[in-house]
């Protein structure tokens, strides 16, 4: 892979230089808003949707509120998963990263001594949003569009090379897909456990309000039983 990286020729090579010449081209400003995107934000905005998703889910209710819950459960845990099953490939794989075998990048971000291959943060933002995605298909779809986003900006920022990213992606997941059956056959009955706890169970799915579920009687009148009362009493 070192030897495809050296090759004047390799499109990967050239697609890196493409996208980070971007950044040569941008304001400083701009490129200080990339870095801080690239490198937090796009996370941050991922954890914040599957809150956003999790608060949907429990308000709405309805019969797939548990299964929608323990997808959103195992999201962060697949993403979590994802990594750790990275650290081996890095280091099998020792790509160097871009900017150490490659002059002239535009790289935003400093302190990255690690190997490149694979993108931990294409690997977090793919899971994350595919997880999602199993959960939710409206909120699924936002979030696998800022994972790609995820992966633009990494290459933008000069810190990998794309290949890196489409490899996070495809780890990211395969991980969620795969070992998904399992993790919901674990995890589904654990929150319906939740779901009936009188203290947890607003975690899973909104309580209805008193006097607001399908037996409420209107304001004036009156129950069945003190109708019964009031015809006898005639």
């Amino acid at each position: 892979m070192a030897v495809l990286a050296e090759s004047g020729s390799n499109p990967d090579v050239d697609l890196l230089y493409d996208i980070n010449g971007l950044a040569k081209d941008a304001p400083h400003g701009f490129d200080r808003v990339m870095e801080f995107v690239g490198e937090y934000g796009l996370l941050l905005a991922l954890v914040l949707l599957i809150l956003w998703c999790w608060w949907t889910v429990r308000r709405r209710g309805g019969e797939d509120a548990v299964s929608s819950v323990a997808a959103l459960v195992w999201a962060p845990l697949a993403a979590g998963l994802a990594v750790l099953v990275n650290v081996p490939i890095r280091g099998f794989v020792e790509r160097p990263r871009p900017f150490v075998d490659h002059e002239g990048l535009d790289v935003l971000v400093s302190g990255k001594n690690d190997f490149s291959f694979v993108s931990d943060h294409a690997t977090l933002t793919m899971a994350l949003g595919v997880g999602l995605f199993v959960a939710h298909r409206r909120f699924g779809l936002a979030g696998i569009g800022l994972a790609l986003l995820e992966g633009f900006c990494r290459v933008y920022m000069g810190v990998h090379y794309p290949t890196d990213v489409v490899g996070g992606f495809a780890l990211g997941t395969a991980v969620v897909l795969l070992l998904s059956p399992p993790a919901m056959a674990l995890l589904t009955p654990l929150v319906r456990a939740v779901e009936r706890s009188p203290r947890l169970g607003r975690l899973v799915r909104r309580r209805p309000a008193a006097g607001t579920g399908p037996d409420a009687l209107l304001p004036g009148t009156r129950t069945p039983v003190e109708n019964e009362e009031r015809d006898l009493a005639a």
